[in-house]
């Protein structure tokens, strides 16, 4: 099996046994030893490679441990703290983590709840931990762009000096990204103010702020959206052929956009379930003409629909969740939840998608 395939394995187990794990030792045994196995590939069965409960004997409290060390050639290569996978990890949790850091020849640390795993070195100061990770894998939210830095801590392809190369940059990249993505869902003043002051020459009063904090709101939304489209339409233009509707534009010629879907109040349709349906959308035109491919938004889920009729439905979109499933139904209306990773998987399910279509054309 392929590494990022071991990855979507484990991130799957996770996202399905996640609600029965509640405290640290089963957290352990679910979630981190598979990790250590399967992702990292060291055998937690030999202690010349794996250290449960280890200890250091030099500056150490007495009577503190360490959840694991990885080992090679008799020295500690990789340190492991856990924490129950019902709780966030934070930094200080790390307090044993810190001070065996300093007297032991590791060089990378991980504090981790079994679902987010964070990954520590000493970018900052020699031989002490940092205080922020340059690394953090969140199984339940993949970043694609991480799964090469992930493998160069595997036990296969251990490069410390490319590991520590490249920290420094993961370090700052991945934090900037984490801040822009907290930007986008809810702007904080000084990102209103920023853009504010960009376009508008007036004083910067409370009553700006006010009706500016909604329109910078919405101007992100539909950049999104519009980044969104065009992805896809590039990506539809390039890969799929699909038939008109008999007025000379494609489906790539139909971009969606938040005004054409379902706006109720208590249904907040993601820019996810756009690009979801579109996907859908681009596999079933093969089928039938794209108008007839409809949408409809729920509380629970994301209906893709033939004819916009609830009893044809091709596909659903459970996308509310840390993960995502696509929901796909069999020839008695059954539904199978096939967890994904990424928007990119749908395409996995072409002929099912397909064959959907087929059963109600």
């Amino acid at each position: 099996m392929e590494f990022q395939d071991r990855v979507a394995a484990l991130a799957t187990k996770v996202a399905n046994q996640a609600s029965a794990i509640g405290t640290e030792e089963a957290t352990k045994n679910a979630f981190v030893m598979p990790f250590i196995s399967t992702i990292l590939g060291y055998d937690v069965f030999d202690p010349l490679e794996v250290v449960p409960e280890f200890t250091a004997d030099v500056g150490v409290k007495k009577g503190e441990k360490v959840d694991y060390a990885i080992m090679r050639d008799g020295e500690v290569q990789i340190l492991i703290e856990c924490k129950a996978s019902t709780g966030v990890p934070r930094i200080e949790h790390a307090s044993q983590l810190f001070r065996y850091f300093a007297t032991t020849n590791a060089r990378i640390a991980a504090l981790t709840n079994g679902v987010v795993w964070q990954f520590f070195t000493d970018l900052d100061a020699p031989n002490l931990m940092d205080a922020k990770p340059f690394l953090v894998l969140d199984l339940l939210d993949i970043d694609e762009t991480l799964i090469p830095e992930v493998q160069k801590l595997s036990k296969g392809s251990f490069d410390l000096d490319s590991i520590i190369s490249a920290a420094e940059e993961l370090k700052y990249v991945g934090a900037l990204k984490r801040e822009i993505a907290s930007q986008f869902r809810e702007p904080t003043d000084e990102w209103i103010k920023f853009f504010t002051q960009r376009v508008y020459d007036g004083s910067y009063t409370a009553r700006v702020r006010e009706q500016f904090t909604a329109l910078v709101t919405k101007a992100t939304r539909q950049f999104l959206t519009e980044s969104v489209n065009a992805r896809l339409k590039t990506a539809l233009g390039a890969g799929i052929s699909i038939p008109g509707d008999g007025d000379g534009q494609d489906v790539t010629s139909h971009p969606v956009v938040a005004k054409d879907l379902n706006r109720d109040t208590e249904i907040e349709t993601t820019l996810d379930e756009l690009e979801g349906y579109q996907i859908v959308k681009a596999i079933a035109c093969r089928e039938v003409k794209p108008h007839r491919i409809t949408q409809r938004d729920a509380k629970s889920y994301f209906a893709v629909l033939l004819d916009d009729n609830n009893r044809k439905p091709i596909a659903r979109l459970h996308f509310n969740g840390r993960q995502k499933y696509l929901g796909l139904m069999d020839a008695e209306k059954t539904e199978t939840r096939h967890p994904i990773d990424t928007l990119d998987e749908i395409y996995l399910h072409v002929e099912e998608i397909r064959e959907a279509v087929l059963r109600y054309a």
